[in-house]
């Protein structure tokens, strides 16, 4: 014979809590980790003739990674340095020419002022009076034309000292320094190749603290704030959950529609809005696109809605 058992009100009202205890346990929010990347690319034009970078190395930022044959553009920047000199030496050889072209033409001038006084009074003739009055503007023109002369060289100087400018420049960036620290995630070219300006070489991320983005519905957002401590959840290896903590960082201001890996308590036609949470990864157990869960707990709720 079969006994049947029997739940009192008591005992079904234990079980009835314990299952919303279970479901009020359940994540807030669901995403998956992500990373700041930086591509880095080369700058200048030529050979690669030194190339460290490799996938899941560490760097320092500022550390010298890559060089291009820079040959050419020493070269060309010394022929530019030469023109800039030469353009120097003939605006001072016209500077001199002009200052000796002016010291004739104030005794030009006075002479031709003389001449004018003494064919007023009779003692100079018409022709002594021309001869003189040509003899001035003559050397007016030709100091105009020396100043002329001057200004085209200082042009040229100063052509020639930007084109040696650009040219050191393009010789800095010839070589590579890695602009933040962090893990090596993808090389683009190796030694040997030539790269062209713009050319993709090597992709980084500081995978020391990872970011978690997660979507929250409109009625979560109030309980969320920026620098708000939060528990996120992750597979671990060895099964079950590990539970880290993490910051609101970031918090979208207008909303979309729930992206379609994303899975939340809502609809997924509602409207969500993405936030980021850092989480440090000390111990490098996470990695990029790894999925992962956050609960805001109770406390944080309570702060969040008053």
């Amino acid at each position: 014979m079969r006994a049947s058992l029997r739940v009192g009100p008591g005992i079904a009202a234990l079980i009835l809590g314990a299952a919303a205890c279970h479901h009020d346990a359940a994540p807030d929010a669901y995403g998956n980790f992500e990373a700041t990347e930086v591509i880095v690319s080369a700058q200048t034009s030529g050979q690669l003739q030194r190339f460290i970078p490799a996938e899941g190395a560490k760097l320092e930022r500022g550390a010298v990674v890559a060089a291009v044959d820079t040959t050419q553009l020493a070269l060309q920047r010394a022929q530019s340095v030469a023109q800039r000199e030469a353009a120097s030496a003939r605006g001072a050889e016209v500077a001199a020419q002009q200052r000796a072209l002016e010291a004739q033409r104030d005794v030009a001038q006075r002479a031709y002022e003389r001449t004018q006084r003494l064919y007023a009074e009779k003692a100079a003739t018409a022709q002594q009076l021309d001869q003189a009055e040509r003899d001035y503007r003559t050397l007016v023109a030709q100091v105009a034309a020396a100043r002329a002369q001057g200004e085209s060289a200082g042009m040229d100087a100063a052509s020639s000292s930007a084109r040696v400018a650009q040219l050191s420049d393009q010789l800095a960036k010839s070589t590579v320094t890695n602009p933040q620290a962090g893990t090596v995630l993808a090389t683009y070219t190796r030694a040997g190749e030539i790269v062209q300006p713009g050319a993709p070489l090597y992709k980084i991320a500081d995978l020391d603290t990872l970011v978690l983005r997660a979507y929250l519905s409109g009625s979560q957002l109030a309980s969320v704030h920026l620098g708000q401590q939060v528990r996120v959840h992750v597979d671990r290896a060895s099964g079950g959950l590990g539970t880290l903590n993490g910051t609101v960082s970031w918090i979208s201001p207008t909303s979309e529609f729930t992206p379609t890996p994303v899975q939340t308590r809502d609809e997924r036609a509602d409207l969500v809005y993405a936030v980021k949470i850092r989480v440090p990864n000390a111990n490098g157990a996470l990695r990029i696109g790894m999925p992962g869960d956050i609960t805001l707990g109770s406390e944080v709720a309570t702060r969040g809605s008053k």
